[in-house]
């Protein structure tokens, strides 16, 4: 299954709303870079709102996402984390200390903005 990526000006707009398998999740983070590269996005935000679980395997997907959005120019927001899946990536030592986060997707959209033009 994959996961939908819109693009609304120079950003791209993700909301996950399935469950993260291994392969949905290497799926998700081919077609995030293919999506940045072919449309020069200046900006991602990821909404994790409908995800209440990850497992080590998946945090560390979400993790590099993050950092190989970074590597192609694209500042990553992340919104909606559910508290397990914040615990999860604590636990996995996935800080994220550089990534912005906003609680649903407009705010997340606000945040970009700023983080763009700051």
């Amino acid at each position: 299954m994959r996961i939908p990526i819109l693009k609304l000006r120079d950003y791209l707009l993700i909301s996950v709303q399935v469950e993260l398998d291994d392969k949905t999740a290497l799926q998700f983070q081919e077609d995030v870079l293919s999506k940045i590269h072919e449309e020069g996005s200046r900006g991602v935000v990821i909404d994790l709102t409908s995800v209440e679980m990850i497992d080590s395997f998946i945090a560390k997907v979400l993790g590099d996402v993050v950092d190989m959005s970074n590597l192609m120019g694209a500042k990553v927001v992340l919104t909606g984390i559910q508290p397990p899946v914040a615990i999860t990536l604590i636990d996995m030592g996935i800080m994220l200390e550089d990534v912005p986060t906003a609680l649903d997707l407009e705010q997340g959209l606000d945040r970009l903005q700023l983080e763009l033009e700051g």
